[in-house]
Order: C-alpha cells, then structure tokens, then sequence
C-alpha cells in the first residue's frame, strides 16, 4: 500500500505528513518547555533574598556547549542541503559531524553533572559551613558520609563561611578572595553533609530537571540522527526524495533542541 504525501504536498497544508507531523509535535514542545521556564521564573521570583544561587555553574564549558550546538545546528542543515542536491557523500559527512557534536555536547553535560554530584556543602555543628566549589578540583579521602564516619573524619579542599548565604553567590568579592585549601572536619562534628544533586535546593532541582530533560532530547535526536547516517540511509537507493525529507523533519527537531538551549544557557549560566 502507498502512503499518501511522503513526498508530495498536501492540498490542505501545503507541507508533506511527515513536516505536519512534526511541526504538531514541536508545538507540544514548546509547551512542556514553556511550563518548566514558567516554573523556573515562579520559583526564582519567590526565592528568598540571598537564598538562591549565582555563580555556581562553569560559564566556560557551557558557552563550548552553545557553540556545539551551533556548530551542529549547521551542519545538520548543510547535510538536508546535500541531500537536495544529490550529493549523499557530503551528506554522511555532515550528518556524522552533527553526530560527533551532539556527542561531544553531552560528554561535556556528563562532566558538568559529575563535578556538581562531587560538590560537597558540610553544615558543622560550630553553626559554620563548609562547602568546595573550584570546579573540576575535588579532593577528598572520605567524602561519603558512611565512610567518614568509619574513618572519623572527611577531607575535602573548599573553604568555611560563617553564613550560609556566603555560599550563595559566588560571583560576590568574598566569594573572588577565599582561599581554597584542604580541610580535615571530625564527623563527629558534622551536622549534615549533601552533595549538590537535584535534592539539595530549588536551584539545582531544577536546573537537573531542565537540562536533563534537554540531554535527553539530545539523545534522541542523535539516535535518529545516527540511524539516518547509518542503516536508514539505504532508502537513498530506492526513494531520495522521501530520504530528504525525514532528514528535513530531523532537522527540525535538531533546530528546536538548539533553540532550546539557547534560552537555557542565560538563564542558567550567565544569570
């Protein structure tokens, strides 16, 4: 049986089924995003003064993120391109280095989740706290609660403040001019110990939520993206034209996550 308007144009719509569908399904997108950005802007907007972060993400490494994403949002339109003007190697090529950027992109997004798991804030029973927030630099010997209270103590480099507010903004001068040095705390002395997972404020619940769900459509827009490039292109041979346009609507959805991002890189990194 022949599916109608694979290639040719609605009458009704003026797009292919496969471009409706799509464009339906980016709408419903744009809806779940807009909620958790609503959300975002409550929760921030409600926050107490001095309560919610700044300064606590690697503005470098998201701004490489940004420019992959970019990157990549080029390349997957030069690889529709290509594919328009029948030029199937360029297009493999293209569409592999969409590919390796999307996968670049979430190693970089792996790294940023593992150094935030390994971000310790330790509230001491003096009523101080101690926290570690040099990115990429973490130093401990026994930084599982379970295993410091074995050893009897936790080592970690960071700094203590006397206010937990001064661990808020770390863009602030007193922030700039601590002194990031190796701290031994007895756990006897320690009150609580939490690593900065999704559970330990509003502001990293969310941020794991938004940008997790982001990582997500990333990978999946790679697996599509892969099986184009690799078993899916075989439709090349037989029917080109139909061939183009799942590479077309896969590059919509490329283009929708990279807008995305785009919206989620200020929000979060450089506010």
């Amino acid at each position: 049986m022949q599916i109608p308007y694979t290639t040719e144009i609605r009458p009704d719509t003026g797009l292919y089924n496969a471009k409706l569908g799509v464009w339906l399904f980016l709408a419903s997108e744009v809806m779940l995003f807009g909620g958790l950005f609503s959300a975002y802007v409550l929760l921030r907007v409600g926050a107490a003064p001095g309560e919610w972060p700044h300064g606590w993400l690697n503005v470098t490494l998201g701004t490489i993120n940004t420019l992959l994403l970019a990157l990549s949002a080029i390349t997957t339109l030069l690889a529709w391109a290509a594919c328009k003007v029948r030029d199937f190697g360029k297009f493999k090529f293209f569409h592999a280095s969409t590919l390796l950027l999307a996968l670049a992109f979430l190693g970089i997004k792996s790294y940023e989740y593992h150094d935030k798991f390994n971000h310790y804030e330790i509230a001491i029973g003096s009523g101080e706290y101690a926290g570690k927030f040099a990115d990429g630099h973490f130093k401990s010997q026994s930084a599982d609660f379970d295993l410091a209270k074995k050893t009897g103590t936790v080592t970690l480099e960071g700094h203590i403040v006397e206010d937990r507010k001064e661990l808020m903004d770390l863009r602030s001068e007193e922030a700039k001019k601590a002194v990031h040095k190796e701290l031994i705390i007895a756990a006897a002395d320690i009150k609580k110990m939490q690593n900065y997972g999704p559970w330990h404020n509003t502001f990293t619940a969310i941020y794991f939520t938004m940008t997790g769900l982001h990582g997500l459509h990333i990978l999946g827009g790679a697996l599509v993206i892969f099986y184009l490039w690799g078993p899916g292109s075989k439709m090349w041979k037989t029917d080109p034209e139909r061939f183009t346009n799942r590479v077309e609507v896969s590059g919509l959805f490329w283009h929708f996550v990279d807008l995305v991002w785009i919206f989620l890189f200020p929000v979060f990194y450089l506010t």
